[in-house]
């Protein structure tokens, strides 16, 4: 397991991709509600996540957008083509 290159090391390099640190969690996962435009505050409910985890998460994905949205659709092309 590999830190990925945040600030406070909140969001870690794991086998799933890009992972809330202390959860299984993937950025992926946040992904999926902020693309339907769920608001943060229900994503981090649905989620149980803390404020901070849920900050540095969109804080990370606001910092690599390009980053995280391009393996968002790689992982999502792999799920829906049974890859």
């Amino acid at each position: 397991m590999t830190l990925a290159p945040d600030q406070q090391g909140a969001v870690i390099r794991t086998e799933r991709g890009l992972t809330i640190a202390g959860t299984r969690i993937t950025l992926y996962d946040v992904m999926d509600y902020l693309t339907e435009r769920y608001p943060p505050e229900f994503i981090r409910a649905m989620l149980s996540l803390t404020d901070e985890q849920m900050n540095s998460a969109l804080s990370y994905i606001d910092a690599h957008r390009e980053e995280v949205e391009a393996e968002y659709d790689l992982n999502y092309l792999i799920l829906w083509s049974g890859l």
